[in-house]
């Protein structure tokens, strides 16, 4: 042992290498726990992305499910409210279940009195059973009180309520947990007529959103308005339990925060407790309801291959702790030998061997030649470095080119996607709508009043327009359409007033309502060569789009003149277009909100439109009080 301690005391290889090691093991301990801590934090911040993904994908499915059953209340609300006779309820009532099987059940109830003959009380309610629907006048019962029937009447506006126990007084019983969406029916006159419900069950919605899970062990959790469970995995806590009740305020004050995030409608993510395990729990409220949804993520999914791979990491720590002294060894070894050799010359010199000369470092002694040998290897090593650097910097360069292009069709497949989503819901709907009273008219023909079948048919004739109109726009943005568009004929003699007068009576037949004001500066005779079909297709779709998102008491149409173009004026007064999405509303497939009515084609067509036409389409940012497009087309 001695002899070995001599050994490293008179070796400066082993005293530098072990100073080397000294002061390299706590910094790559440091460097390695700041490696764990960062990966730690940054599959912390994955899982969130993650999870928060699948809870947003999971709620918009939950909201599109109920969604379905909100168009299916409101599409038919007025035909109920224009029919509002015993016979026609109860057949209305039974028609929406038919209709839409996503509506478990539907009551259409009156005020007290609306029908003297039936006395106070009078519910027409449909209950899907099976593959069969039931229909029946319910017994007199005080639904008056019932929260489906209190909540959207104290509010005025149709409203999802909190999930009930659907058993009550009447006819009719279920214990099955349902939802209702509920609209107030009022008359031309303003008098409040009934409730129209629609029932959604809570075990179809809770499957539905049960079946996307980041994580083998992760649930979602659904909280009411007053922190109500209605979708939890233990179904003791359902409807009676709330999350307050359930949790200890001093034990508990991370599911206490949870609870009133979600009750308040806010969305984000915290870490929680849940059982005596340590979770991460996202959250956020459902579109068009007072629920929220939270998706509660264990720690120990989230962390799994983390943690396996600590225990592979930690004994080759040790090894690479042995492989680096063993290298730094070899290393200063290396480095060192020519010092050894200048001592060997001079210890050949201090025994009078005066042949051999020790020169300064100019001259070519051992470390001259070690400095001269290291300046040769750092040029060359600059050299290889910048050689290797240019590589790097292709390669990265190939790299973020890749990336791009991968993002490119990553976004290209997403709103393919995402567009054939939004035609299909867009056609079928007003196709369900046609289907639906086509077979009304063929099963009830000779019981329906004349009356009745003038509605049928109008509502049957808007829904034919609609589609005929989004098949024509995706005839337009399609290859074939703006290929004839490039190719079209702009030798039309185009009487400018005459045009626009036509698109107004056009428009009115989809808002036959709309009050449209129309002012020219044109003598009625002004007439230009252009492409009437464009030019027509590009004035009514901006009279479309104004009519469809103003406050439709001030649309108007304008002519002007210049002297090199005239302009079509399409102004309103209503909500305008925010200033953050006015330069995405030419783009097609664009929609500001993803709920609402069309295909995002309208305007990107009437740009193309104007452009084909040799004029523009721009939308006037200066405008405050609504929204007002300018279609300028040259004077040929």
């Amino acid at each position: 042992m001695r002899a070995l301690i001599n050994h490293i005391r008179q070796s400066l290889s082993l005293k530098l290498s072990f100073s080397v090691i000294l002061m390299t093991v706590p910094i790559f301990i440091i460097v390695l726990g700041i490696l764990f801590e960062q990966s730690r934090n940054t599959i912390k911040q994955e899982a969130i992305k993650r999870a928060s993904s699948a809870l947003n994908k999971t709620t918009m499915r939950a909201a599109r499910e109920l969604s379905i059953v909100e168009d299916a209340i409101n599409t038919n609300a007025w035909l109920v409210v224009n029919n509002f006779q015993p016979d026609s309820l109860l057949t209305f009532s039974r028609l929406i279940v038919q209709m839409n099987i996503n509506v478990n059940g539907c009551s259409i109830t009156t005020e007290p009195g609306i029908f003297p003959q039936y006395g106070r009380h009078f519910s027409a309610y449909s209950v899907r059973s099976g593959d069969s629907i039931i229909t029946v006048k319910e017994g007199d019962y005080e639904y008056f009180e019932k929260t489906w029937y209190k909540e959207p009447v104290q509010q005025g506006v149709a409203c999802w309520v909190d999930p009930f126990d659907d058993y009550n007084e009447g006819t009719l019983s279920s214990t099955e947990l349902i939802a209702s969406y509920s609209k107030p029916l009022f008359n031309k006159k303003g008098r409040l007529l009934g409730v129209l419900s629609g029932d959604y069950s809570l075990p179809k919605l809770a499957k539905i959103i049960t079946a996307n899970k980041p994580y083998p062990n992760a649930y979602f959790v659904m909280l009411g308005r007053e922190g109500h469970y209605f979708i939890h995995p233990d179904s003791t806590r359902l409807k009676n339990q709330t999350i307050f009740s359930l949790t200890n305020a001093n034990e508990h004050p991370d599911i206490i925060a949870l609870g009133h995030e979600m009750i308040t409608g806010a969305q984000g993510a915290m870490p929680v407790v849940v059982d005596g395990k340590a979770c991460m729990a996202c959250y956020r409220p459902i579109p068009g309801t007072s629920w929220s949804l939270a998706l509660i993520c264990p720690n120990s999914d989230i962390f799994s291959d983390y943690n396996r791979l600590s225990y592979i990491v930690i004994p080759l720590i040790f090894i690479g702790l042995i492989v680096i002294f063993l290298i730094c060894y070899q290393i200063v070894a290396t480095s060192v030998r020519p010092l050894n050799q200048l001592l060997e010359q001079s210890q050949q010199i201090a025994k009078g061997d005066f042949s051999t000369q020790i020169k300064p470092s100019t001259r070519r002694d051992a470390i001259g030649r070690l400095q001269n040998s290291f300046v040769l290897m750092q040029k060359s090593i600059n050299k290889h470095l910048e050689s290797i650097q240019q590589v790097n910097n292709e390669a990265e360069k190939r790299n973020m080119e890749l990336q791009q292009a991968k993002k490119a069709a990553i976004e290209a497949t997403k709103q393919k996607t995402l567009f054939i989503q939004n035609m299909t819901h867009q056609i079928r709907t007003p196709l369900n709508i046609i289907m639906g009273f086509a077979q009304v008219l063929r099963d009830n023909l000779k019981l329906i009043s004349e009356k009745e079948k003038d509605n049928i048919i109008g509502t049957m004739n808007h829904n034919a327009r609609k589609l005929n109109r989004m098949v024509l726009m995706l005839y337009d943005s399609s290859d074939t359409g703006l290929s004839e568009e490039l190719a079209c004929n702009l030798d039309d003699v185009v009487e400018f007033n005459d045009m626009a007068r036509e698109c107004i009576v056009l428009t009115k037949e989809h808002f036959p309502d709309m009050p449209i004001k129309f002012a020219t500066t044109l003598p009625d005779d002004f007439t230009i060569h252009s492409n009437k079909l464009y030019l027509m297709r590009s004035i009514r779709e901006l009279l479309y789009n104004t009519a469809k998102f103003s406050d439709k008491e001030n649309v108007k149409l304008s002519i002007s003149k210049t002297e090199t173009t005239v302009c079509f004026i399409v102004e309103d007064t209503g909500p305008g277009i925010n200033e953050d999405v006015q330069e995405q509303i030419f783009e097609p497939f664009t929609k500001l909100d993803s709920l609402s009515e069309g295909l995002g084609l309208g305007l990107p067509l009437s740009k193309h439109h104007a452009l084909t036409l040799g004029g523009d389409l721009k939308l006037d940012k200066d405008y405050r009080k609504g929204c007002r497009f300018i279609f300028e087309l040259p004077i040929r």
